[in-house]
């Protein structure tokens, strides 16, 4: 997937109940999986007036919301809604973290029904009026 950054939002919303440690892994884990699936959320390589290099970082701006677990899992499954297919979602769930390897995430996931998941987290992007409809009521993590 491709973006254009001005018209576009992310946001990452994680469960606010969750331990320090667990909400920043999840919010990693969501953001490196967007640096990798969406073309050119990270921008070109910069340079400073020393002519050192800075590495691109995001070319959109991605706040983190908070909410309790079951607001994430009311708006992941809002996302199978027609309005929002062309969404790009990544999810982190209480399967994927409880996980020590990906072999074994593959093989524990395949054994959940998606109404049994526990969402820590989920990352959504798209059109910047639908992702603020559907997340604009949210607060900031804190």
């Amino acid at each position: 997937m491709k973006i254009e950054p001005s018209k576009t939002k992310c946001v990452t919303i994680v469960d606010a109940d969750l331990p320090t440690g667990l909400i920043a892994n999840t919010a990693a884990v969501l953001s490196l999986t967007l640096g990798a699936k969406i073309e050119g959320i990270i921008g070109s390589d910069l340079y400073d007036m020393s002519g050192r290099i800075h590495v691109g970082i995001t070319t959109v701006p991605i706040p983190i919301l908070k909410a309790d677990r079951e607001q994430i899992k009311e708006i992941r499954n809002k996302l199978y809604e027609e309005d929002f297919l062309d969404f790009f979602v990544v999810d982190f769930s209480d399967v994927a973290q409880s996980t020590k390897n990906y072999e074994d995430y593959s093989q524990k996931i395949s054994q959940h029904p998606t109404e049994e998941l526990r969402y820590l987290g989920i990352a959504v992007l798209g059109n910047k009026k639908k992702v603020s409809k559907l997340t604009g009521n949210m607060p900031l993590l804190r």
